[in-house]
């Protein structure tokens, strides 16, 4: 029987915390990833790739070999200093936190590189969206209070245990999930799931998305934002398939058909099923409340923004181009 390999920890000397977002899909405008790599080892994570442009190999390593960007918040501190000079903070536009790894993997319970920027960010007001699947977000309950804050997003796509632990080897429970839901909600903080990634044939059976979203509802989720999986390099896709032919060997070839012209889904299948998610949303209208950006007014429907544009085209609130 193989050990387990220990996961190794290096410190990453980055010049920038503060990365603009230009996708005009994007409900914000910059992104802040305090670590590159990922110990929740998800098998779909689209940022597996990262690991090569820092010439590691973007396999397992990706989850054992994890980056800290070391001096985060001192650096973010210079970055707003000179961008927010004579401004108000509204003119920054807003921060996503996690966009692409886990603000909230297992080392931000030393680290706490995450915990300094969002002092940083509570410190000049700026406003900030967060999205993780760890309940170590509520270790930093007292920053969430003090921020502007837009939303913060938990990721969670299917409640079904067996699934949950194939794909997502390393990530909290379901349960736990839900749980940081009801306690961020019943502290007044804006919080809602990103139901992403959907995996077909796997997590996107009507029964399945009821359930996930009548979780959701009981837990006191603002709202739920649906996402397809997409597989949007050669090495995301790789490990996937590794991934799938080990646990589901019958759906290789269906997936193979599904993914070989694109890196998202073709509408005939996609189009329907985010149509029927739809449809499932009426019944939950918690579902569909509106988020509201701190410095505007103006209340746009979290659903409106994703699933109900949904035409078989991208619309991917979770995964960026990286970062």
């Amino acid at each position: 029987m193989d050990r387990p390999r220990r996961i190794q920890y290096e410190p990453l000397q980055a010049k920038t915390i503060l990365n603009s977002v230009k996708a005009p899909s994007m409900p914000f405008d910059w992104s802040i990833n305090p670590y590159r790599g990922c110990q929740h080892g998800c098998s779909f994570c689209y940022a597996r790739s990262t690991h090569s442009f820092l010439g590691v190999e973007a396999d397992d390593t990706f989850q054992r070999h994890i980056f800290i960007k070391e001096g985060a918040a001192d650096i973010l501190r210079e970055q707003l200093r000179k961008r927010l000079r004579g401004k108000h903070p509204s003119e920054l536009g807003q921060v996503a936190i996690g966009t692409a790894t886990d603000p909230y993997q297992q080392i931000e319970a030393k680290s706490k590189v995450t915990r300094g920027c969002l002092e940083v960010l509570a410190e000049y007001q700026v406003p900030v969206t967060i999205t993780t699947r760890s309940p170590l977000i509520l270790r930093d309950m007292d920053l969430l209070l003090q921020l502007p804050l837009a939303s913060v997003n938990i990721s969670l796509s299917t409640l079904d245990p067996l699934v949950w632990r194939q794909f997502e080897p390393s990530t909290p429970a379901p349960a736990q999930r839900l749980r940081t839901v009801r306690k961020l909600a019943e502290a007044g903080i804006p919080v809602g799931i990103f139901a992403a990634p959907i995996l077909p044939y796997l997590t996107d059976s009507e029964t399945d998305l009821r359930s996930l979203l009548a979780a959701s509802a009981e837990a006191g989720a603002g709202f739920v934002m649906p996402s397809y999986l997409r597989l949007s390099t050669p090495e995301v896709k790789v490990w996937f398939f590794q991934t799938l032919r080990q646990h589901y060997p019958q759906l290789a070839a269906p997936y193979a058909r599904l993914y070989q012209a694109s890196s998202s889904l073709p509408p005939e299948y996609k189009t329907p099923k985010m149509q029927m998610i739809n449809r499932l949303l009426e019944l939950y209208p918690q579902l569909r409340h509106t988020v509201r950006s701190p410095y505007n007014p103006q209340a746009v429907p979290v659903h409106e923004r994703t699933a109900a544009k949904d035409d078989g085209r991208e619309q991917e609130p979770v995964q960026l181009t990286l970062f």
